[in-house]
């Protein structure tokens, strides 16, 4: 059973000033540059005869193109013992539009996503229990911009856990409105 999540793929350009903040962080599990992503949807495992519902669904989300600014970096749970840290995104409404519209199509066709509120960041590192503080990544780079993130499509991913962190393989692209 293939796990999966409708995601955005990150512009080469951002990516590489986002994997430019790495350092020393005890407990830190940096993301590397095929991992960085903006997760819409994650449905997990799901059945084979399952994915071309979800990419059909997918295929009726209508919605235009529009752009995002990857800016400053925040954290899930505290700086000095974090969970995740992760990018902001600024330009949320046009981004709530399409998560919406998807998970309204992938309810239609009974494939709805996780419980959890949708909360738009990109993931720079996980944490391990003995987290270090981020704090002073924080100061340093807090409100940094890392560029325009022009959104013209999304995708479905499958996600394989590897040695190195999950390893993310395109299944589909779904263009927006032109």
């Amino acid at each position: 059973m293939p796990r999966v999540f409708f995601g955005l793929e990150i512009p080469d350009a951002v990516k590489k000033r986002l994997l430019a903040i790495q350092g020393p962080v005890t407990g830190a599990k940096w993301q590397n540059r095929s991992q960085l992503h903006l997760t819409l949807a994650f449905l997990g495992e799901v059945d084979d005869q399952c994915v071309p519902d979800l990419c059909q669904a997918a295929s009726g989300v209508q919605v235009p193109v529009f752009e995002l600014e990857v800016l400053g970096l925040g954290t899930f749970g505290r700086a000095e013992s974090p969970r995740n840290l992760w990018a902001g995104v600024s330009g949320e409404e046009a981004l709530r539009g399409l998560q919406h519209a998807l998970s309204e199509k992938l309810a239609e066709a009974g494939c709805e996503p996780g419980p959890s509120a949708f909360q738009p960041h990109i993931t720079l590192a996980r944490f391990r229990k003995q987290a270090g503080s981020v704090a002073p990544l924080l100061d340093q780079h807090g409100n940094d911009h890392f560029g325009p993130m022009p959104v013209t499509e999304f995708v479905l991913f499958e996600s394989t856990p590897g040695h190195s962190g999950s390893v993310y393989t395109v299944i589909e692209r779904f263009p927006l409105e032109a």
